[in-house]
């Protein structure tokens, strides 16, 4: 498959997943593992999940399925940063300014966020150097992971935590 055709699937993947998971949780019936993995409050911290996880799974396949000299999941891998980034960044920009939130534009960030990780992607997936950085970049995701994991039961007492 070649690269245009696996940044297309791959976003209409995470942006696909990453909508059925914030019904998830509920659909299980509020299960604990469940909660792990998907959004179980309305804190920005928690919809910062629909964009990870379905990000991670894509990124580990193709860690797994593309040859270790290609750039392409650690080009995406820096995307999920941006992308987890700017969900915060966008969101608490424009209910500032607002001084409410609107669904709508919550369901757009989302969105615009899962673009500028594939975006980011694809403007380094050529940059061979990228290669070299894959034990960082998963070592950041599995710390992500853990830190989504630890803090679905135990949320620090900042913003970013709470419901808006």
């Amino acid at each position: 498959m070649n690269s245009k055709k696996l940044f297309i699937w791959g976003f209409l993947f995470v942006s696909v997943i990453g909508s059925l998971l914030h019904f998830v949780y509920e659909w299980s019936g509020n299960n604990s593992i469940v909660r792990l993995f998907t959004p179980w409050n309305e804190s920005t911290w928690e919809h910062m999940k629909l964009l990870f996880f379905p990000m991670l799974v894509l990124v580990l396949f193709l860690f797994f399925k593309l040859p270790e000299q290609s750039p392409i999941p650690v080009a995406l891998s820096i995307g999920t940063l941006v992308g987890l980034a700017l969900i915060p960044i966008l969101f608490y920009t424009y209910t500032g300014v607002l001084g409410f939130s609107v669904m709508a534009i919550d369901i757009a960030i989302f969105y615009i966020s899962v673009l500028g990780a594939f975006l980011i992607g694809w403007f380094l997936k050529d940059n061979r150097e990228l290669a070299n950085r894959r034990g960082l970049l998963l070592t950041c995701l599995v710390i992500l992971a853990i830190l989504f994991f630890i803090f679905s039961y135990y949320p620090p007492g900042i913003g970013l935590f709470q419901e808006p």
